[in-house]
C-alpha cells in the first residue's frame, strides 16, 4: 500500500508542476514562444540536467567506493589458512573424538582438529588472570578458544614468541595457555616475548604462558582484533575442521558422511566450507553494493535521457546560428566544441557539488568497518571521467549531425 501510495502521489505531482507553470504564462507569449527561448526556460532544463548528473555522479563514487571495501575486505591477509576447511558440528556428541580419529585414515583428509570455535564465529568471553608487567595477576575477560593439539598448526597460525602446543609436554592439557599480541599488549607488554613465562590462573588451575600468537582476524573486518586467550580443553569441544584436499572431493566428503554414519549414526551430518562462511559476514555490504548499482545505471539513463533531450532542443535553437558559423568557414570540430562546451560545464558543476556531499557519505558508512579503505582522490577522478564519456557519448550523436549538415538548408528551414 505504500508504494502504491507513493507511486501515485509521485504521479500527481509530476503532473501538476507542469500544469501549474504552464497556466502561469499569457496566452499570447506562449503562442509567439517566449516561454521557448526565454531565460526562464533555458534556467528550468538546465537545473533540472544539473541535479539529475549531481546524483549520477554521486552514486558513482559510492558504487566505486564500495566495491573497492569489498574487494578489500575479501584480499585482506586474515592471518589464518581458511582454504578447503570444512566444519563439522558434533553438538557435543560424546563420540566426537573417535569421529575426528577416523577421519585421518581417509586419503583425501589432509588433517582434522577439534575446538569450540573457529575464525568468522563468536567466541565465549571467559573470566581470567594473568600476570602483568608489574607481576601481579591482572582479571581480564578474553576471548576464549578452547583447542586440542593439531589446532593451531592445522589452521597455520603464526607463533611470534613462545611455542605452541606439543604433546611432548603433557602439563600443557592444564598448565599451557597461548595469547595474542592484543592481549600481551593489553597486560602492559611491550613485545611479545615478555609475556611467555607468565602465569595465568582460570577455572581453578594455574599454569604458564607458552606462547604468543601474531594477531589474526577471528572476527569480522568490521571489528578490531580483540584479546584472545587459547588453552586445550578437548571435552568442551564439539566443531571438527577437517582440511581436506581439492583432489577427488566428492569422493572425500563421501567417506566422512560414511565415517559420521557408522561412528555418529544417530545425528544429522552438518557442516559447512570456512570460506564460504566468511563470505556470508559480507552479505549485508555486498547487497548494499549491489543496490548502489543499480540505483547508479538508474541514475545514469536518466540524466542521459535528460542530457538528451536538453542536447536536442539546444540544437534545434542555435540551428541558424550553427550554419551561419560554418559558412564563416568554422570547422566540424569547433561546431563540436561550441555545443558541447555548456554540457560539459554542466557536468562540472555536477562534479563539484557532488564530490563533496558523497565524500561525507561514504566516510561515515567507511566508520563502520574498523579496517577501511582510505577514500582515494583517484575515487572522484574516475567518476567525472566516467561522467564526461557519457555526457560525451549522449550529446555526440546530436552535436556531429548539426555540425555535418548543410547550412544553407538549415537557414532556408528557419
Amino acid at each position: 500500500m505504500f508504494l502504491f501510495t507513493s507511486s501515485l502521489v509521485i504521479g500527481l505531482l509530476a503532473g501538476i508542476y507542469p500544469a501549474l507553470v504552464l497556466s502561469s504564462f499569457k496566452p499570447s507569449e506562449v503562442l509567439k514562444g517566449r516561454f521557448a527561448t526565454s531565460s526562464r526556460g533555458n534556467i528550468l532544463r538546465k537545473g533540472l540536467v544539473l541535479i539529475q548528473f549531481t546524483l549520477s555522479i554521486g552514486f558513482i563514487i559510492a558504487t566505486i567506493v564500495v566495491y573497492n571495501q569489498l574487494r578489500y575486505m575479501r584480499e585482506q591477509d586474515l592471518g589464518y589458512n581458511k582454504q578447503q576447511m570444512m566444519v563439522i558440528n558434533t553438538e557435543g556428541d560424546p563420540h566426537k573424538m573417535a569421529f575426528q580419529q577416523s577421519l585421518k585414515e581417509i586419503p583425501g583428509v589432509i588433517s582434522a582438529s577439534l575446538a569450540s570455535n573457529v575464525p568468522g564465529t563468536d567466541a565465549p568471553i571467559v573470566n581470567c588472570q594473568i600476570e602483568n608487567q608489574k607481576g601481579d595477576l591482572k582479571i581480564a575477560n578474553l576471548d576464549s578458544y578452547f583447542v586440542d593439539w593439531d589446532y593451531v598448526d592445522q589452521f597455520k597460525i603464526k607463533i611470534v614468541a613462545g611455542r605452541t602446543f606439543s604433546r611432548e609436554f603433557q602439563t600443557d592439557t592444564t598448565k599451557a595457555m597461548l595469547i595474542n599480541e592484543t592481549a600481551a599488549k593489553m597486560f602492559g607488554y611491550h613485545s611479545p616475548q615478555q609475556a611467555v613465562g607468565r602465569r595465568f590462573s582460570q577455572f581453578g588451575r594455574d599454569g604458564r604462558i607458552i606462547g604468543v600468537m601474531k594477531d589474526f582476524h577471528f572476527r569480522s573486518l568490521q571489528e578490531e582484533i580483540k584479546p584472545l586467550s587459547m588453552r586445550i580443553e578437548p571435552e568442551v569441544c564439539y566443531l571438527v575442521s577437517v582440511k581436506v584436499s581439492t583432489d577427488h572431493l566428492p569422493a572425500t566428503l563421501s567417506a566422512i558422511e560414511k565415517k559420521w554414519k557408522s561412528i555418529i549414526p544417530y545425528r544429522p551430518l552438518l557442516y559447512y566450507f570456512l570460506d564460504e562462511h566468511f563470505d556470508k559476514q559480507y552479505r549485508a555490504e555486498e547487497r548494499f553494493g549491489k543496490l548502489f548499482l543499480n540505483f547508479t545505471v538508474l541514475a545514469i539513463f536518466i540524466s542521459c535521457m535528460g542530457l538528451f533531450g536538453l542536447a536536442s532542443y539546444s540544437t534545434l535553437q542555435r540551428t541558424k546560428e550553427i550554419a551561419v558559423r560554418k559558412m564563416m568557414g568554422a570547422s566540424i570540430l569547433d561546431i563540436v566544441n561550441l555545443l558541447s562546451r555548456d554540457f560539459l560545464k554542466l557536468v562540472v558543476i555536477s562534479f563539484i557539488v557532488a564530490s563533496p556531499v558523497t565524500w561525507w557519505f561514504m566516510h561515515r558508512w567507511l566508520l563502520d568497518f574498523a579496517y577501511r579503505i582510505n577514500i582515494s582522490f583517484w575515487h572522484f577522478l574516475g567518476a567525472g571521467l566516467l561522467a564526461v564519456l557519457i555526457t560525451l557519448f549522449t550529446i555526440g550523436l546530436k552535436t556531429v549531425n548539426a555540425a555535418i549538415s548543410n547550412p544553407v538548408k538549415s537557414l532556408r528551414t528557419e
